[in-house]
């Protein structure tokens, strides 16, 4: 499993900023990320951080910062499979 984190939605990456994310009548935003987190992988995009001045150093523990690269390898792999919602 593997959430991709781009755009406004690279703020995620950070402790604390899905814990302030309220959207009534869904699950709560932090424990949606928990759960990728412990069963897969998260990845904030590398131009999407730079953008917004965010380094390895300022992500939650388990996030990582990748690019083009990472996401066409994973995309291509043998047993990759989508689900967008």
């Amino acid at each position: 499993m593997s959430l991709w984190l781009t755009g406004e939605a690279s703020w995620f990456a950070l402790p604390g900023r899905a814990e302030e994310f309220d959207l009534p009548q869904s699950a709560p935003l932090q424990d949606l990320r928990d759960a990728v987190l412990a069963g897969g992988r998260v990845t904030l995009c590398t131009q999407c951080a730079a953008r917004r001045g965010i380094t390895a150093d300022d992500v939650l523990d388990g996030v990582r910062i990748a690019g083009a690269q990472t996401f066409v390898e994973e995309a291509l792999a043998d047993d990759a499979q989508a689900l967008v919602y």
